[in-house]
């Protein structure tokens, strides 16, 4: 399996994991607010990495105050769109740099390859800060392990 691949994979299972968390959260309801801040953070986090790699404006803050609801819909955008995206790659296109400005004015440039691996890592930390939030408040997180998702076979 090549990188590109790999990546896809990747992804596939992110996604996935996204989608068990926030159904995690709608059992959850009001009970963990701190839970439904990071998922929507998680989200908006993806959706500005993806402008970056695409060259375009984002208008989605990155700490947003989202309904459930509208992490939701973000999150059905987002797996189609993180779709196109990677099927539109060559592996070729991992080693480009991207240049972009973050959230405090600073000028980067990271590697198409480097900014993939960064949004399945980033997510991943946010999806362990809800379990931990969600179990503190007495309610039962999503299963995300990515063995878990293999095993299963539950990438898409």
């Amino acid at each position: 399996m090549d990188l590109l691949e790999e990546l896809s994979r990747l992804f596939a299972y992110n996604q996935w994991a996204n989608r068990e968390a926030l159904a995690a959260l709608q059992v959850a309801g009001a009970a963990a607010p701190r839970s439904l801040k990071w998922m929507a953070h998680i989200l908006a986090a993806e959706q500005l990495w993806e402008a970056r790699l695409r060259q375009s404006v984002n208008k989605v803050v990155v700490w947003p105050d989202l309904t459930l609801e509208q992490c939701v819909a973000m999150q059905a955008g987002l797996t189609e769109s993180w779709h196109e995206y990677l099927a539109a790659l060559t592996g070729k296109d991992l080693s480009r740099p991207v240049d972009y400005v973050n959230t405090k004015g600073e000028a980067w440039s990271n590697t198409v390859g480097d900014i993939l691996t960064h949004v399945v890592l980033h997510s991943a930390y946010h999806r362990g800060q809800i379990a931990s939030d969600l179990r503190a408040a007495g309610q039962v997180p999503a299963y995300t392990d990515f063995i878990h998702c293999v095993r299963e076979g539950l990438l898409e």
